[in-house]
């Protein structure tokens, strides 16, 4: 099986990590524009032209084909152990957040106070928890999807049971980028059904949009809380309300 088409994948997620274009490959190795999206377009690329990419990139043929080799698709859900280490380590919790969310190496360091050094150990920590991919200059591979789901009375649902979700819903949400909608029914089984099937679906693309925000610089962003949920539910002076089934 070929591995051309491994090895440009990876070009392309580097130069998109660097912020590079067609247009600046085309330039260093002294190209048009046209013969490079035709190169990348058909996978053709002698061993000199890898080498001299590789320049432009700033890593070694030896790191390109090791990265090619160890891409890995993106994980679902997280282990227990891995959700118990990233709520034993606040600072490891907030990193994985900010990675999951696409932020760069410096925006972090500049957001928050975690220096230099300890950010490349919390970024090696995510590297072995198999929640990222390192790379070269503190650039990094997300191996997590979007729309991820905690494990079910695991230590993440525990911790956002306890300290989210009722600080969330107690804000305000009469701004204009704020939403609140809660409706109350009775309804079949099946029409059930097909309420969280839609849910589920408008969750996929909420993440698919959020992945597509992702290679937008992080001042032409804002950090959005959003919430879906659905279960059975009575309000509890309704409940105080209810006849003893026994009398």
């Amino acid at each position: 099986m070929s591995q051309i088409p491994l090895v440009s994948n990876t070009i392309k997620l580097l130069l998109k990590q660097q912020k590079l274009t067609y247009k600046d490959v085309a330039n260093h190795l002294g190209q048009s524009e046209a013969t490079i999206k035709r190169m990348f377009a058909n996978e053709l690329f002698s061993l000199q032209k890898l080498e001299s990419v590789c320049e432009l990139l700033d890593v070694t043929l030896c790191d390109l084909f090791v990265l090619s080799q160890s891409q890995q698709s993106q994980i679902s859900q997280l282990t227990v152990q891995q959700e118990q280490e990233l709520m034993d380590n606040p600072k490891l919790f907030l990193v994985a957040v900010c990675v999951r969310d696409g932020w760069e190496f410096e925006d972090i360091i500049t957001k928050y106070q975690i220096e230099a050094l300890e950010c490349v150990r919390l970024f090696a920590h995510l590297d072995r928890l198999k929640m990222i991919q390192l790379l070269p200059n503190n650039k990094y591979k997300l191996l997590i999807a979007q729309d991820f789901s905690w494990i079910p009375g695991g230590p993440l649902e525990s911790y956002i049971e306890q300290h989210v979700l009722g600080k969330f819903l107690q804000g305000e949400f009469n701004q204009e980028d704020s939403y609140r909608f809660y409706l109350r029914g009775s309804y079949s089984d099946a029409t059930i059904a097909t309420i969280k099937r839609r849910l589920q679906q408008l969750t996929k693309e909420i993440a698919k949009l959020n992945e597509q925000d992702i290679k937008l610089p992080l001042s032409k962003r804002r950090g959005v809380g959003l919430l879906l949920a659905m279960r059975p539910w009575q309000l509890g002076q309704f409940k105080s309300m209810l006849r003893d089934p026994d009398d």
